[in-house]
């Protein structure tokens, strides 16, 4: 009774915050004020034993760019903690900042986390963000706060389907009732995609190229389905046959054969998930139709691919990458209604 009474008295101070910990980029929203923190999820410490360098888009700078005494970290891998302390660290800077320094009452954190991690990862993500100075953990699948973020109504007995592709897992869930009906995760998502353009502009071109040019070349040229126009865009790195830089022009076609295989992968689950689902939620998932979520969804012309794969149709929210964030958020607004939709 009497932490219950403390816990209220916390909740007229505290600014409680709902984060996406993503492998890519983690996203914080704040009660009573929306998404306040988009930052890559990268962190530049010493190895001389001073400390951080710089985190986030500072530290998604130095990247490849460092010396001997700086190594950038990214701590997430695969949407779990790769690396605990990096990740602590990381986490307690954002809410810092989020939260400038003036708060001196813990707040509560909705954590948006992938629907395939283990006891032991979960576990990972409630400590790190307890050490960060944090009151209370909720865990939301990542599926279920997109399904809310881009309103879906998750609380009735209606299948609705959501594809959601992050950095480091792409899951596919249908939702009903308030609860995942049925769902499968994969740890491929946008970072394999970055991977297959990376090997692609080796083998083909003998061009080197970092993960975050590879990535670069994917949001400016990628997409999973043949476009109008034509896009191209200059690739710079290391000719693996000369040893010294050099660049080259490519285009949409060339980037889309490079992401065809892990775009193919990520599409037999969808086919997969659609062959499980009981008749009633498929008739469901044929009425309302395919929701695509997380930075897949900013992919050219996938929605039209896995409309020609499905022949369902398929919607993709103005801001895919914002959703999880938006759904943590819209718990965290209706905290006592949708607590329902946490897990343990």
């Amino acid at each position: 009774m009497i932490g219950k009474f403390i816990n209220k008295i916390y909740s007229w101070f505290s600014a409680d915050l709902a984060m996406d910990l993503g492998t890519a980029n983690t996203l914080i929203y704040a009660k009573g004020l929306g998404i306040v923190l988009d930052e890559p999820s990268v962190v530049a410490v010493s190895n001389n034993g001073t400390g951080v360098e710089a985190v986030g888009a500072d530290a998604k700078k130095m990247y490849g760019r460092t010396h001997s005494k700086v190594e950038t970290i990214r701590p997430m891998k695969d949407g779990v903690i790769a690396d605990f302390d990096i990740t602590n660290t990381m986490i307690n800077y954002f809410i810092k900042k989020v939260l400038k320094n003036h708060r001196f009452i813990k707040p509560r954190i909705v954590v948006g986390i992938p629907s395939c991690i283990t006891q032991v990862e979960k576990k990972a993500v409630i400590d790190a963000s307890l050490m960060a100075g944090v009151r209370e953990v909720y865990l939301v699948e990542e599926p279920m706060a997109a399904a809310i973020g881009v309103g879906i109504p998750v609380h009735k007995p209606e299948g609705n389907m959501v594809i959601d592709i992050g950095g480091g897992t792409t899951d596919v869930a249908v939702i009903s009732l308030s609860a995942i009906a049925y769902g499968e995760s994969v740890r491929l998502a946008g970072d394999e995609i970055d991977e297959a353009i990376v090997r692609y502009m080796r083998i083909n071109h003998h061009l080197n190229i970092g993960i975050f040019e590879a990535e670069r070349v994917k949001i400016e040229v990628g997409s999973a389905y043949p476009l109008v126009e034509k896009l191209t865009t200059e690739v710079k790195g290391l000719n693996v046959k000369t040893g010294v830089p050099m660049s080259l022009i490519v285009d949409d076609e060339e980037i889309r054969e490079a992401m065809k295989e892990p775009l193919t992968t990520i599409i037999a689950v969808v086919l997969r998930a659609l062959e499980k689902v009981p008749p009633e939620l498929s008739a469901d998932i044929h009425s309302n139709g395919i929701y695509l979520t997380g930075g897949g969804g900013l992919i050219r012309g996938l929605d039209k691919l896995i409309e020609e794969k499905t022949t369902l149709k398929v919607y993709t929210p103005n801001d895919p990458l914002l959703s999880i964030c938006k759904g943590a958020g819209a718990i965290l607004d209706n905290f006592d209604e949708m607590k329902k939709v946490c897990i343990n």
